[in-house]
């Protein structure tokens, strides 16, 4: 296991979606996408967020707590998103030190495939499923940024671009 460097906004990888993935073997990149996710103290970490453009994320919610719910999916498609609308704060690894309201689905039903090679469906609430609609915009090509009213973007954005980064 490795970790890797993650891609800083507004690296043009970030904004290219990714391809689906065929069968080929993942264990080296979970294993150094939850590494790095760990060493960074995120919750999710998504393939193109480290250079690579494949249809992979994985994510933990229950680490910070004491309770390590360790979760990679490959393929991922949202199936359903409940209506609901929830406003709440969200940073990424990929622009350190914005933190900003976004919102998103209460709950989300998914479809992905497990590592292993197993198709699996889960509804997820709360933290899983705001962080699932998280990494599924890097997927897409989609930074928070983009889920923002416009003048609140230009503004962090230029804070951002001037500023220091990690």
């Amino acid at each position: 296991m490795a970790v890797l460097p993650i891609l800083k906004w507004p690296d043009p990888r970030l904004s290219q979606g990714c391809a689906p993935v065929a069968h080929e073997p993942l264990d080296a990149l979970i294993a150094d996408l939850f590494e790095t996710m760990y060493a960074a103290q995120g919750r999710g970490l998504a393939a193109p967020q480290v250079g690579v453009l494949k249809r992979v994320f994985v994510m933990d919610c229950g680490w910070k707590d004491g309770d390590p719910t360790p979760l990679a999916m490959i393929n991922p498609t949202i199936m359903a998103a409940e209506r609901v609308p929830v406003l709440a704060d969200e940073g990424c690894l990929s622009l350190p030190g914005i933190v900003v309201a976004v919102e998103r689905h209460k709950a989300v039903t998914v479809q992905w495939t497990a590592p292993e090679g197993d198709i699996h469906m889960a509804d997820f609430d709360e933290c899983e499923a705001r962080c699932i609609q998280h990494e599924f915009d890097h997927l897409n090509g989609m930074v928070t940024l983009e889920r923002i009213a416009p003048d609140l973007r230009a503004r962090l954005e230029r804070a951002y671009l001037e500023g220091p980064r990690a």
